[in-house]
């Protein structure tokens, strides 16, 4: 009999791929990408110590009071700022870009598009 899998179990599938060829490393740590149907989130994560180095989302405060909706894109093109003025802040200004089994498109894109204009390369 056929499987039928879900959408998230194909994405985790996807993300599992992706983890195999996609690791961070002190000197060039990864963005991890992870969206919700209300928020996003994006972490900078190295992978040999096994810490997250850093984090932003749209659950912050700070970043909520000037957002209209938290789960659009404008709210993901804040999230991308925020996450690398806080990377370059910390001497990061490489990283690997993992899109978490995405797909590259709206909210990821929009996101990592922010985090490039900002000054982070990957």
């Amino acid at each position: 009999m056929i499987k039928i899998r879900s959408r998230n179990e194909m994405r985790l599938l996807r993300h599992e791929r992706l983890r195999k060829k996609v690791a961070g490393t002190p000197e060039r740590p990864r963005l991890c990408v992870f969206r919700s149907l209300k928020h996003i989130y994006a972490q900078i994560i190295d992978d040999e110590a096994g810490r997250t180095l850093l984090s932003a989302s749209t659950l912050e405060k700070s970043l909520a009071e000037t957002l209209k909706s938290r789960s659009d894109q404008e709210a993901a093109k804040g999230v991308g700022r925020l996450i690398a003025e806080r990377a370059l802040a910390n001497g990061i200004t490489t990283v690997i870009f993992d899109r978490g089994g995405h797909m590259f498109q709206g909210r990821v894109k929009a996101l990592a598009d922010a985090a490039r204009e900002t000054g982070l390369k990957f």
